[in-house]
C-alpha cells in the first residue's frame, strides 16, 4: 500500500531548511569579504526589531587600550584580534561567547615606537581552516582555526624601519595578501602575496621603485613612504587586487618635488593613489592618483568599495572612495578611470577635480612652502574620513561615511632621514568650524554626488559601519555609543553605552537562524593626541579605557 505524499509539508520542510542555510552566513574578511561593502543580506533584525536587541554577551580582550578590529565569524566560532596582547588573537563560540582558545604570539617591547600612530590590529582573516593574523613585528601567522595552534610564521617586513603591520589580512583564493606601514618614517613599502598553506612569499610588488624615480626630486624616491598599510580589496571579474598607498615622506614636500604647485600629473608616484594589481603576479595594471605631490599629509589608503552602479542607463563596474583628501571619488574599477570626485566635506585645498586630466584643481593659497605657512586649510590631516570603514547598501544605494570636519594651521621645517624615526618636517595645529561638529556621520549618493543624510558627532574620527538588508546601519563613536540607525532616513532607532569609545567597526552574522550583531569596544589612545588642544583632552576624558567585544541579539 502507498501512502499518500504529503507535498505542502515537504515543501516546507525544504524551505526552512533553504532558509536556515542561508541565513548561516559567515563574515570572514575584515569587509565581509574582497567587495569591502561591509554590507550583510541578513534581516533578522530589521527597522521594525532592533528596538528590542539586547547584549547576548560579552568578553574582555584582556587589554585596556585602542581597539580597532573587526571580529570575523566562520563556523559558528568568533575570531577577534587585540591591540597588542598578551593574548593577541581570540577564538569564542560565536553563540554563548564561551571561550575555544586565545594565542600569545611573543611580539618585541619595543614594536610601539615603530608604529606612528596606533599600536594595535584591524582584525584577522579566515578561510580553508587557517586564521591568518598580520603582527606589529611585521610578521605574518597563520594559526589553526580550531585549536589556535602556530601553523607557519613569515617575516613581511623589518619593523624596525618603522613597518608594523596592523590591518587584517586579505585572502584571495589560495593567497594571503598584506601590507604594512611606514608613511611617516620613509620607509620601503610593498604589498606582497603568500600561499596561504605553506606560508611561501608568491610576488612582492614596491609602491615605489627607480623606474618612478623621475617623479621624485633627487633621490627622495629611496625613502618614500607610500605604504600599503590599510585595507584591500579583490575583484575576481578582473582578477584584480585593488590597493591604496600612504602619504609619502617626508611631509616636508619640498624635499622630494619641484617646490611649487606647477607639478604637472603624476608627482611622487605610486603614493597617494590606489593601485589595480594582477592577483597572479602583483603587477600594476592601472594607478589613480589622488593627491599628486602631497603636500598635508593626505594618505591615499582609505578602503576601494567595489559595487555595480547604474550611471546613465548603463551598468558600471565602479569603484567608490570617501579620500582623506575630502573627495569622493567614483572610478572604472577595471581601468582605473575616473568617473566622478565631489567635495563631501569642506576641502579648500582643491577647488575641484578636473575631470578631463583627473588632477585636482589647487588653490595655490593653501600648499606650504618653504617661506609660506597655510592657516585654515582643509580638511586636516586627520582627513575627511580616516582608516574607518565606510559601508555601502545596494538596497539604499547610499554610502556611509565616517567623517571629520577638521582644519589646520600648517609649516613646514628640516627634515633629516634617519632608518627607523619619524621622518616629517612639518608642525601643526588643528582649526574648527564654529558651527560645526567635528565628526559627522554622512549618508552619501555616489550616482548623484550629493549628501543625503548626516547625523552630527560631537568628536571626530566616529567608527566604522556596517549596513544590512534590515534597514539599518550600524556604528559606534567615541563618546562609547553603539548605534542603529535607519538606512533610509538616519532615524536613531537603538543605542547601547558600550562603557569605551568605539572606533572599530562591527559586523554582523547568523548562526542556526539567528542573527548576531558584534562590536569592538576600547577608544583610541593616539588619535586625541594628533587632535591636541582641548578637544583631545575631552576625547580622552569622555570614555574610560576598555577592551571589550560585545555581541548582542534579538
Amino acid at each position: 500500500m502507498f501512502k499518500r505524499f504529503n507535498f505542502s509539508l515537504a515543501l516546507a520542510i525544504l524551505l526552512v531548511s533553504h532558509i536556515a542555510m542561508a541565513q548561516n552566513t559567515d563574515w570572514t574578511q575584515y569587509g565581509k569579504d574582497g567587495s569591502n561593502q561591509r554590507y550583510s543580506e541578513l534581516t533578522g533584525i530589521n527597522t521594525s526589531n532592533v528596538k528590542n536587541l539586547k547584549m547576548a554577551w560579552a568578553q574582555s580582550l584582556g587589554v585596556l587600550d585602542g581597539q580597532e578590529a573587526t571580529p570575523v565569524v566562520a563556523n559558528g566560532v568568533i575570531y577577534v584580534s587585540t591591540s597588542h596582547g598578551p593574548k593577541y588573537v581570540h577564538a569564542f563560540d560565536a553563540v554563548t561567547g564561551a571561550p575555544k582558545w586565545s594565542n600569545e604570539l611573543k611580539i618585541p617591547e619595543d614594536v610601539a615606537r615603530f608604529a606612528c600612530c596606533v599600536v594595535g590590529s584591524r582584525g584577522v582573516s579566515v578561510a580553508d581552516g587557517r586564521v591568518y593574523v598580520g603582527r606589529l613585528d611585521g610578521k605574518l601567522t597563520a594559526l589553526d582555526a580550531v585549536t589556535g595552534k602556530e601553523i607557519w610564521t613569515v617575516t613581511v617586513t623589518d619593523y624596525k624601519q618603522g613597518s608594523v603591520i596592523t590591518a587584517a589580512p586579505l585572502v584571495v583564493g589560495s593567497k594571503v595578501v598584506v601590507g604594512f606601514g611606514g608613511g611617516e618614517y620613509g620607509a620601503v613599502s610593498y604589498l606582497s602575496a603568500y600561499d596561504g598553506a605553506t606560508g611561501t612569499q608568491l610576488w612582492k610588488t614596491n609602491s615605489v621603485t627607480e623606474t618612478e624615480a623621475a617623479t621624485w626630486k633627487g633621490d627622495s624616491w629611496k625613502t618614500p613612504g607610500g605604504a600599503f598599510w590599510h585595507q584591500g580589496s579583490y575583484d575576481p571579474a578582473t582578477n584584480t587586487i585593488i590597493w591604496g598607498t600612504s602619504n609619502p615622506s617626508p611631509w616636508n614636500s619640498t624635499v622630494r618635488g619641484p617646490g611649487s604647485s606647477n607639478y604637472g600629473s603624476n608627482t611622487n608616484l605610486y603614493t597617494c593613489s590606489t593601485l589595480g594589481m594582477d592577483a597572479e603576479t602583483g603587477k600594476i595594471k592601472w594607478h589613480y592618483q589622488t593627491t599628486p605631490y602631497d603636500a598635508w599629509d593626505y594618505d591615499g589608503v582609505n578602503e576601494n568599495v567595489l559595487v555595480d552602479l547604474s550611471i546613465g542607463g548603463s551598468k558600471v563596474p565602479a569603484m567608490l572612495k570617501a579620500d582623506r583628501n575630502g573627495f569622493f571619488y567614483v572610478l572604472n574599477r577595471t581601468n582605473g578611470k575616473l568617473i566622478s570626485a565631489e567635495k563631501f566635506v569642506d576641502a579648500n585645498w582643491a577647488k575641484n577635480i578636473d575631470m578631463a586630466s583627473g588632477l585636482p584643481v589647487e588653490d595655490p593659497t593653501y600648499r606650504v612652502t618653504a617661506t609660506t605657512k597655510v592657516k585654515d586649510v582643509w580638511p586636516s590631516f586627520i582627513g575627511g574620513k580616516n582608516w574607518q570603514p565606510m559601508a555601502y547598501s545596494p538596497q539604499t544605494g547610499l554610502v556611509y561615511i565616517p567623517a571629520n570636519n577638521i582644519g589646520m594651521n600648517f609649516e613646514i621645517s628640516d627634515a633629516t632621514y634617519q632608518r627607523g624615526y619619524f621622518y616629517l618636517g612639518a608642525g601643526w595645529d588643528m582649526t574648527y568650524h564654529a558651527n560645526q561638529t567635528p565628526g559627522e556621520y554622512i549618508a552619501w549618493d555616489p550616482i548623484k554626488n550629493k549628501k543625503v543624510w548626516s547625523i552630527p558627532q560631537k568628536f571626530p574620527i566616529p567608527g566604522g559601519a556596517v549596513a544590512t538588508a534590515g534597514g539599518l546601519v550600524f556604528f559606534g563613536n567615541l563618546e562609547g555609543k553603539f548605534n542603529a540607525v535607519d538606512a533610509k532616513t538616519g532615524t536613531n532607532l537603538w543605542s547601547f553605552n558600550g562603557g569605551s569609545g568605539i572606533g572599530a567597526a562591527p559586523m554582523t552574522y547568523s548562526v542556526n537562524g539567528k542573527q548576531y550583531v558584534a562590536i569592538v569596544t576600547g577608544r583610541p589612545t593616539v588619535i586625541p593626541g594628533f587632535v591636541g588642544g582641548k578637544l583631545g583632552e575631552e576625547m580622552v576624558k569622555a570614555t574610560p579605557a576598555g577592551g571589550t567585544l560585545l555581541v548582542f541579539g534579538l
